[in-house]
């Protein structure tokens, strides 16, 4: 019996229509009428673009009449402006003529909807215009309504987000015309997912797990699994995950319908494929699962009418891939479907587990909000990718994944929204990836990997053990797929950084062009102290405050094209600061708490807004325990909440405190708790560092 990648025990386990957005209409082509006879006012009045009352206009294309001195003359066309804007009591001047043949006027400053309407008039009542309009910018088409689509850090964030944003632009058809299977829990009705969601099957044989009366059936409705204690093998109760529902909102969440979250590949249609019941998944039950959704054929259940082009499975197991599994995937891979599977969240080589470590599969490891592996994430040589799968101790924490689900503890009742963190939320990325990919153009299988594989980007952070090619970059790999040309500037992410207060430091950006151009350099974010020099891309000087900043670096080719890459800066302060450790040794009550203490003297004033707390447990099961920081005057500061999901063993961490408000000399505490019974631990030991 297996669990969910994620989930509170060790089974087979549980291991965003974008809105456009523009200040004004886009105006379809025109035909140039013939020029008027001299002096002879035009056949018909030309008409002015009606303005948004909240727009601003500096630029305005106005074309002349073939045949009229202004159409063939850069110089005649500078007069005709200059006579306008003379007319008009206001500057503007001709900037350059276009490949279309009109010609750009620019204005010093902007000017209201009035005011450019006054001017536009001015240029249509003359003889030789043909048309003028504004020089419209668009915003991207790439940015959803979507109610928390700013909270979805994953999809967009220039340090470690999967630009899927920008992707958007280029893979137009946003996964039209696939089917991604989730193999997981099934579906609980969610109005953000339903207008995507196609009917799938239940293939959950035994009617105890399956938890909604009966065995395998066409219903893949997710009744919910939660389970009372003693129902499954692991004992314990716990509430329902949804988990499937997470899942495939991240995929193909209805996108710019004014609500809730997107979904990378929202053209895209979830079959949900039912394997997980309250006690997990069995290999047979997850087999037969696998041929069905790809196409293929299984006893006793009706064929797959809308079978899958990309299959996602954020489960498995700590075991190494069983014929049966092994048999499935090369079969599904055979009719041409795509299987992404999660890596798992036991931070361990991957290799022994599945179906993460079996052949033919896209194993995805999980990366975090800076672009790190996540601490959970399992890794290692048969890792192909990483993708966003968050993190963070708390249940809200922003830098989890959020996505569909229920608010049902056991059954469903309303649906909400969740943060949840694994390499279960990384794989449905780079499902939603490949759906993208395919709803461009077909490709088989190997091809879907091996583009994804060639278009990642570096780890904007650390990752230990092996992540495979990088993290996922959809605007890449979107590009790539369309044959679109990135735009010839490649800016190199240097990674995160660390330097000292006073301490000299310097980095040189690396950045290459195929433009044809010269290069120029510009930042946000740089640390107080340090200087970009624009000509070379060197940053370099004294840092002279304590902090993280996020770094933008952006090269800018002189013909026009240009490149970002974010990275974060810590800076610290000097001398090392003062430490102080307990090493005893102190077992954790199964449940119960235990407290350490550390007398700190010697010191002056306040703690400091970093103080570093570094913990060593070790433990069964760590999401059981919480971790606090206790103050001398008594106050508690959270340093880690249970989390049912992470069923990784020990805890190996350093946390930052702003304990600013404490003074630094007295006796600070740590208090674990184990708030489970069935997983045990001690304390190793835990210092401070002021």
């Amino acid at each position: 019996m297996r669990s969910a990648l994620g989930r509170k025990r060790g089974r087979i386990s549980i291991a965003i229509t974008t809105g456009v957005v523009a200040t004004a209409a886009l105006l379809g082509a025109q035909a140039v009428p013939a020029a008027a006879s001299p002096g002879q006012a035009p056949a018909q009045a030309l008409k002015i673009p009606v303005l948004p009352a909240a727009g601003t206009y500096d630029g305005f294309i106005v074309g002349f009449r073939q045949g009229t001195a202004a159409a063939g003359s850069d110089a005649e066309a500078t007069k005709a402006v200059a006579a306008v804007a003379k007319a008009d009591k206001r500057q503007a001047g001709l900037e350059r003529r276009l490949a279309t043949g009109g010609v750009l006027v620019k204005t010093p400053g902007t000017l209201s909807p009035e005011q450019a309407g006054r001017l536009m008039e001015r240029f249509a009542a003359r003889d030789d215009v043909a048309f003028v309009e504004p020089n419209t910018v668009l915003q991207a088409f790439s940015t959803p309504n979507d109610t928390r689509y700013n909270e979805q850090w994953d999809f967009h964030e220039a340090a470690a987000g999967m630009k899927v944003d920008t992707a958007w632009d280029v893979a137009t058809k946003r996964g039209s015309g696939v089917t991604v299977a989730v193999i997981d829990t099934g579906y609980v009705a969610h109005s953000d997912l339903a207008a995507n969601v196609i009917p799938g099957y239940d293939f959950i044989s035994d009617a105890n797990n399956a938890n909604d009366g009966d065995g395998r059936d066409a219903d893949s409705a997710d009744p919910g699994d939660g389970s009372k204690a003693g129902d499954c093998t692991f004992g314990q109760a716990r509430n329902s995950s949804w988990h499937g529902t997470h899942v495939a909102g991240t995929i193909a969440a209805v996108t710019g319908n004014g609500k809730g979250v997107a979904g990378i590949a929202y053209n895209a249609k979830i079959q949900p494929v039912r394997v997980l019941g309250r006690c997990g998944a069995t290999s047979a039950d997850i087999a037969d699962a696998i041929i069905w959704a790809s196409g293929g054929t299984v006893s006793g259940v009706p064929a797959n009418s809308t079978p899958a082009k990309v299959i996602n499975m954020s489960l498995g197991g700590e075991a190494a891939c069983d014929s049966t599994t092994q048999n499935a995937i090369s079969s599904a891979v055979s009719r041409g479907t795509s299987v992404v599977v999660a890596a798992g969240n036991s931070n361990k080589d991957v290799s022994g587990f599945t179906p993460a470590s079996c052949n033919n599969v896209i194993s995805v490891a999980a990366s975090d909000r800076a672009g790190n592996r996540a601490s959970y994430s399992n890794f290692g040589a048969k890792i192909d990718l990483a993708a966003p799968g968050g993190d963070g101790s708390a249940a809200d924490d922003p830098g989890r994944i959020l996505s569909t689900l229920n608010s049902g503890a056991q059954g469903p009742a309303a649906e909400s929204y969740a943060f949840y963190r694994g390499t279960s939320m990384a794989s449905p990325h780079v499902a939603g990836l490949a759906a993208l990919m395919l709803g461009e153009k077909a490709m088989t299988p190997a091809q879907v990997e091996s583009t994804m594989k060639a278009n990642t980007r570096p780890m904007p952070g650390t990752c230990s053990g092996g992540c495979g090619a990088g993290l996922a970059d959809a605007d890449k790999t979107a590009r790539a797929v369309a044959g679109t040309p990135v735009s010839g500037v490649t800016v190199t992410n240097p990674g995160n950084q660390t330097s000292t207060v006073n301490t000299a430091a310097s980095l040189q950006i690396q950045a290459t062009t195929t433009a044809g151009g010269t290069l120029t350099y510009s930042a946000t974010g740089l640390p107080a102290g340090l200087t970009l020099n624009t000509s070379t891309g060197l940053i370099s000087g004294t840092p002279t405050t304590a902090a993280t900043s996020t770094v933008t670096i952006t090269a800018t080719d002189s013909t026009g094209p240009s490149d970002s890459e974010s990275f974060t800066w810590t800076v610290n302060n000097a001398g090392g600061g003062s430490y102080f450790e307990n090493t005893t040794n102190l077992n954790i009550p199964d449940p119960g708490n235990v407290t350490s203490s550390i007398p700190v003297t010697g010191l002056s004033g306040n703690a400091p807004t970093t103080l570093k707390v570094a913990v060593d447990i070790k433990h069964t099961y760590r999401g059981d325990v919480i971790i606090d920081l206790i103050a001398p005057d008594g106050t508690s500061y959270r340093l880690k909440n249970i989390d049912g999901w992470d069923s990784a063993d020990n805890i190996l961490a350093t946390y930052t405190v702003n304990a600013s408000s404490e003074t630094a000399n007295g006796t600070w505490k740590l208090k674990v708790t184990d708030w489970y019974s069935g997983d045990s631990g001690y304390l190793d030991a835990w210092s401070l560092k002021f």
